[in-house]
């Protein structure tokens, strides 16, 4: 955080926190400006705020405790010029889902992707979750995570820790689970985010980032000319309500193998493939191959426009890739440009959707004497 003032929350008394000055960012070429008051102010009784992280190459994060968001990612081009890589907007008014119900750079609990019908079996037991899409629980249910004013905890030029606890019942998940996003800006370009969360009682915990991606700059650009990468063998393929139907299909010799470098716009609109036709492109989990290894690249994605290269690793057996087949235009982000069908990419690091249903795939189950921790890195570089 390059500009700082000293404030002392109501959530977190006792503790020095950090935060940015109302002032514009101080890039010198492009990137995102965004004014820290436009972030400030109280949702269901707890403070927002907006936090700067910055590294010695001027590559910035901007992320607000509203539901744990990315809201800006200023990203050195092949030229050296900043780019905003992140869809998201400009106050944080706009992230309340009584103006706008989207996941824009979210920290996604308790339960990121779907749980079919609702159903969670526990211990004999099915507890019924609240259904938000197609019947289904998605992204932890109408009111998850990512609508939450997190606690900020901890907070220095290049990092931020935010906390949230989640009440036993929220959602009518069981147990009260507590949990840590830590976000560091490193100085080899990356965004490195670490989860960890504790529980009461027997939940399900799965944690991800929601951030849309669109490595040209400008979003004015749809993804399909990025090109991307995933080291996978497999995928989970899904129904028309975007279920997983319980199979593992191999990926050979179909649109969804992207085991080499393949532009996106050639995979997603082959119409020819009914799993694509049915998700009007991609929004499907791949089954990693990297092992849980973080050490492995499990995505790499290139934009030709501005040379800007994401690598994503993970510690998570598997990897959401959803190319914003339902935006539709309709919705106004940062600097007023409206966000088009494919105007984004995500990649959210994850176990299986659906997995409390499919007990044979890696669990998501957590214990009172257990602690959930999850790894993911997105490292920016250029060619």
């Amino acid at each position: 955080m390059k500009h700082i003032s000293l404030f002392l929350p109501s959530f977190v008394t006792g503790i020095l926190l950090f935060s940015c000055t109302g002032k514009k960012s101080e890039d010198k070429t492009t990137g995102t400006f965004l004014k820290t008051e436009d972030f400030q102010t109280q949702y269901e009784g707890k403070a927002t705020d907006l936090v700067k992280l910055q590294n010695k190459n001027g590559m910035e994060a901007f992320i607000t405790n509203f539901g744990g968001r990315v809201v800006a990612l200023n990203v050195p081009d092949r030229d050296g010029n900043l780019q905003d890589v992140v869809l998201g907007f400009d106050r944080v008014e706009d992230y309340f889902p009584e103006n706008n119900l989207t996941d824009f750079g979210a920290s996604i609990g308790r339960y990121a992707n779907r749980i079919k019908d609702g159903k969670l079996p526990i211990d004999g037991d099915t507890i019924k979750l609240p259904t938000n899409n197609f019947g289904h629980t998605l992204h932890g249910g109408p009111s998850g995570w990512q609508y939450k004013v997190y606690d900020i905890k901890e907070a220095t030029d290049s990092t931020l820790t935010l906390a949230i606890t989640s009440a036993d019942g929220d959602n009518n998940f069981p147990g009260k689970v507590t949990a840590l996003v830590k976000y560091t800006l490193t100085n080899d370009n990356a965004l490195d985010i670490e989860y960890s969360a504790t529980t009461d009682a027997p939940t399900v915990i799965n944690m991800t980032n929601h951030s849309y991606f669109n490595l040209s700059g400008n979003p004015r650009n749809t993804i399909e000319n990025h090109e991307i990468r995933v080291k996978a063998d497999a995928f989970t393929p899904v129904d028309t309500t975007y279920i997983p139907t319980g199979e593992i299909l191999a990926v050979a010799g179909t649109p969804m193998d992207l085991n080499s470098f393949s532009r996106l716009g050639d995979r997603i609109n082959d119409k020819l493939f009914e799993q694509i036709k049915t998700a009007k492109g991609f929004d499907h989990n791949w089954v990693l191959a990297t092992e849980g290894n973080i050490d492995i690249p499990a995505v790499e994605l290139y934009s030709p426009e501005s040379g800007i290269l994401m690598t994503v690793h993970t510690t998570e057996p598997g990897i959401q890739v959803y190319t914003g087949n339902f935006l539709d235009g309709t919705i106004l982000g940062k600097g007023k440009i409206s966000y088009d069908t494919h105007a984004g990419l995500c990649l959210e690091t994850q176990h299986y959707p659906d997995s409390p249903n499919h007990p044979e795939w890696p669990s998501t189950r957590l214990n009172p004497d257990e602690e959930y921790r999850s790894h993911t890195i997105y490292r920016f570089s250029t060619k």
